[in-house]
């Protein structure tokens, strides 16, 4: 018979929409076609078709390594499952170059509806429906294939919630609340539209530079295949696989409360391309993301603004709250992956990025609704270190991967790279403007600030989230 699961579609979507801390489903994907697509089979669904890698150094530096200083190749599957699997090296094909021992190889961001866009038949292997968003599959997801190490920088995304499944391997999370956004340095240099990055390398943190750090919470997991994570909005997240192969499958939720943050993200696009295009490129910061195509006129940018702010106020109309809550039909049907991440075009739906301020622990009426939860071993809360460590000797829980959820370390997924010029960077974005003596006080030769210095104050989310309501109230008056 078919298998029961532990969650009609609208129990798990209440869940989905109202959880507002990370946890796992169990037992909830387990027929899904899609469990199947490991990287093998993947392998010969594509038929020699080349993928873009995204390559990296295994050396953990207290730098993040982000996107703009690692290295690209076009590969097959075939090709990266030769070099992951530890085959003698080649004399030539695109990993030649890279020694399996010291780099690592991530395939992110695939949307398996540009990827598969012959193959339409292999969306339904992926059935969202299951979590109550009807007719949301494949088409509306994104495919992440890394080899051991493959990480990305520490972010959280500027809207939606997302909803994670493991198919491969094994990958560890660490994600943080929004309320620790100070304490993760947030930046937008390397800019990239609805991502804040951190200045933190959470895997090997710089104490000295980033003190405040200590501060933060972080919410550890392994996830395994067959398991799905919620990663509720805003919530930072670093991911590394901890497999020799690994392969993910996730989809972004969007909220209503999306319709605000593309206003925030339209200003912020608008002020970093500014500010960074005044400077004098022989400098050599290469400020943009490689999964931004280009650096938008101030022309185009204002029309993403003007058209953000005209959604919101069409969204007010329409009778809907600015609040974290479950989207229209219509809303979910005009969403998907690709919105995430792409090409900007002109007429396009501004940037997305959205208020941190809101998110600054729970009111007394939602900690009633969590002692409501249904946590068990179907639905795993993702707790906090210190908590982990003292209750998971309580209760050793075991899932559809047959391995412990809590660990004590964790990490994050990459992001889509546009065709473009392979970028190479030597600026180190973790080291302040500011350096110090050694009795604490300014090096007086070392003070000069920078356009980045000045650019994580002007666009800071907090101070974002505050122009964009000013914004909002001049435009409704």
């Amino acid at each position: 018979g078919e298998d029961v699961k532990p969650f009609t579609p609208e129990k798990a979507k209440e869940l989905v929409m109202s959880l507002q801390q990370p946890a796992v489903f169990c037992n909830m994907a387990g027929d899904w076609p899609a469990l199947h697509w490991n990287t093998k089979y993947l392998s010969v669904v594509l038929d020699g078709k080349t993928i873009q890698f995204r390559l990296g150094l295994k050396t953990v530096d207290l730098v993040p390594q982000f996107e703009t200083k690692c290295s690209y190749v076009e590969a097959t599957l075939a090709e990266f499952l030769a070099w992951s699997c530890g085959q003698p090296p080649c004399l030539s094909g695109p990993f030649s170059r890279y020694e399996y021992s010291k780099y690592w190889a991530y395939a992110d961001y695939k949307y398996i509806a540009r990827i598969f866009e012959d193959k339409p038949e292999i969306f339904q292997d992926i059935r969202w429906s299951d979590f109550g968003f009807p007719g949301r599959s494949g088409k509306e997801s994104t495919l992440w294939i890394g080899s051991e190490g493959a990480n990305t920088p520490c972010h959280l995304d500027s809207y939606g919630c997302n909803l994670v499944l493991q198919v491969e391997g094994r990958k560890r999370w660490h994600l943080f609340p929004p309320g620790d956004t100070s304490f993760l340095y947030p930046t937008r240099i390397p800019y990239e539209e609805s991502s804040v990055f951190s200045k933190v390398n959470v895997a090997n943190p710089d104490l000295k530079h980033f003190p405040e750090f200590r501060n933060a919470t972080a919410h550890v997991v392994t996830l395994s295949p067959g398991q799905v994570l919620l990663v509720p909005r805003h919530w930072w997240h670093y991911v590394e696989s901890i497999d020799p192969i690994t392969v993910s499958i996730n989809s972004w939720i969007e909220l209503d409360a999306d319709h605000e943050a593309r206003v925030e993200e339209a200003i912020t696009r608008m002020l970093v391309c500014a500010v960074k295009s005044a400077e004098n490129p022989s400098d050599g910061d290469l400020w943009l993301n490689p999964t931004e195509v280009e650096a938008t006129s101030h022309e185009i940018n204002l029309q993403y603004l003007n058209e953000a702010v005209s959604a919101y106020f069409r969204c007010q109309k329409a009778g809907v709250p600015g609040q974290a809550r479950p989207s229209s039909a219509a809303a979910e049907q005009r969403t998907s992956a690709s919105r995430k991440r792409k090409k900007r075009e002109v007429g396009r739906e501004p940037g997305d990025h959205r208020s941190l301020n809101q998110e600054l622990g729970f009111s007394t009426l939602q900690a009633e609704k969590l002692q409501e939860i249904p946590f068990g071993p179907h639905l795993i809360q993702v707790l906090p270190e210190s908590q982990e460590t003292s209750l998971m000797g309580a209760a050793a829980v075991e899932s559809d991967g047959s391995d412990l959820l809590r660990e004590n370390e964790g990490g994050h997924f990459g992001k889509l790279h546009c065709t473009r010029k392979q970028l190479v960077t030597s600026n180190d974005y973790g080291t302040p403007a500011h350096q110090t003596g050694t009795d604490g006080s300014p090096n007086a030769s070392q003070t000069a600030l920078s356009t980045n210095d000045l650019l994580d104050c002007l666009v800071n989310p907090r101070v974002i989230s505050l122009v964009a309501r000013l914004l909002l109230e001049r435009t409704r008056v």
